[in-house]
């Protein structure tokens, strides 16, 4: 497993932006994938990543508002969060694939390595 850190999370008023990072321990050719959870919810994917950065996908409630994207040589995945709402208040996890290669999932359950965490909070 890899260790993977977040960090870029904070208070915005509604409609402003925010840079989550995730930081690996060490390079990976596995799909990284940003989740969040909110109080009281389930754990839901937001976006993902391919190792080559050439496939990205998105859940549908942050199309257009949210860009995910990756700078290997500095083994960081990055999120561009847009437009925001109080909706997306929840804490926001970086999570790597335990598949590597080729293999591209944006299935909870095919993500092995987790971080801590980051919280962001958007008020009205």
């Amino acid at each position: 497993q890899v260790q993977l850190v977040e960090s870029g999370g904070g208070l915005v008023q509604t409609g402003g932006s925010l840079r989550l990072s995730c930081t690996a321990s060490r390079r990976t050719l596995s799909t990284t994938g940003w989740f969040r959870q909110a109080p009281g919810k389930e754990r839901e994917f937001v976006a993902a990543i391919s190792w080559s950065g050439g496939t990205t996908t998105y859940a549908d409630f942050v199309k257009g508002r949210f860009t995910i994207s990756r700078d290997n040589a500095k083994i960081t995945v990055y999120l561009q969060m847009n437009s925001l709402k109080p909706d997306d208040t929840a804490l926001y996890y970086c999570a790597s694939s335990r598949y590597s290669g080729g293999s591209y999932s944006t299935s909870i359950t095919d993500f092995d390595s987790w971080g801590p965490g980051t919280q962001v909070t958007v008020s009205s």
